[in-house]
């Protein structure tokens, strides 16, 4: 969930999966997020290794603190779990709760070394120590917009803005458990087996149960999947098949490994971007129409745009977000 109250320096951040996989990289974890479009067992199983499902959906004030889908609280849960206790913050707390429960996992030093400090911490203070870290909190804002302007002050018209909550879907103990921030304790919402799909088929339906909460079509809420990073697999199996002589199905690897590396750079580029701080191109731009005599044509329809736009939230109907 994120809002503006209580941020404690922690910036918004988009649900992204290029955004996660930069963050799981900075934090020196070998595994990356991607989108999930659909649960079905196909679906699943290209991603396998699977180690967490990340559920991104609309917070509504008010809802009850009842575990979901039918789980029950696990007071005792013997693995990490941390409580949000700031604003802006969820999406790297719900990275925090999903690898800290992936045994022997490889990571960075200083997170291996945050870990091992909250060992024995309750939630709530565990919590605290994480987005206490400096250093987290730095790789958490590296990939936020940089805010070089500012519009306090203006009077402009207060607008209510949607918040977005993440939880976390993990294996643990033979169980599958819920991890939310915003609840008092993990929900363990049963068994799983360890034959065929393994735990995502528990996963799966206890996911499919929640969404069925939601009015037919919504589109309030989204998941990520994360999991091992598939280039140093696919790498290998292309250099077996390349010695054996089968180039037919080396071929195939390699187009699926040009498609993994060419969403890497999109992802790149996309994160370039999100770090730019473009206050002096819109500085240039300016400068550029108010020589040519555009700029005050251009300003007055703005100013006309936005007044229809605060008639428009004054009749209760929709503004457009452009």
């Amino acid at each position: 969930m994120s809002g503006d109250d209580d941020s404690s320096g922690w910036q918004l951040t988009e649900s992204d999966p290029g955004v996660f996989t930069e963050l799981l990289k900075t934090l020196g974890v070998p595994l990356v997020v991607d989108d999930l479009y659909s649960l079905d067992s196909a679906s699943l199983a290209e991603l396998q290794p699977l180690h967490a499902l990340i559920f991104l959906f609309k917070w509504v004030a008010g809802q009850s603190s009842e575990p979901s889908s039918g789980g029950q609280y696990d007071p005792e849960f013997p693995g990490f779990f941390a409580h949000q206790v700031v604003n802006n913050a969820c999406a790297t707390l719900a990275v925090m709760n999903s690898i800290a429960n992936i045994p022997g996992l490889q990571m960075g030093a200083q997170l291996s070394e945050l870990f091992s400090f909250t060992q024995g911490m309750d939630p709530q203070t565990c919590g605290m120590a994480l987005t206490s870290s400096d250093w987290l909190r730095e790789a958490h804002n590296a990939l936020s917009p940089p805010s070089a302007i500012s519009l306090d002050g203006l009077d402009l018209p207060r607008t209510s803005e949607d918040a977005y909550h993440f939880v976390v879907y993990i294996p643990y103990a033979g169980s599958v458990y819920e991890l939310d921030g915003l609840k008092e304790a993990p929900v363990r919402h049963g068994e799983y087996s360890e034959g065929g799909e393994g735990w995502v088929a528990k996963a799966r339906e206890v996911i499919e149960a929640r969404i069925a909460t939601y009015p037919p079509g919504a589109l309030e809420f989204s998941l990520l999947a994360v999991h091992d990073d598939p280039i140093p697999r696919l790498q290998e199996q292309l250099s077996q098949l390349q010695a054996a002589g089968h180039q037919s199905e080396a071929s195939e690897l390699v187009v699926r490994l040009a498609t993994e590396n060419s969403k890497r750079e999109r992802w790149a580029f996309e994160n370039s971007l999100r770090r730019h701080n473009y206050l002096g191109f819109i500085h240039a731009l300016l400068l550029g129409m108010a020589k040519a005599g555009t700029l005050d044509a251009v300003k007055d329809g703005a100013k006309k745009a936005f007044q229809e736009r605060i008639e428009k939230r004054k009749k209760g109907e929709a503004m457009d977000e452009d």
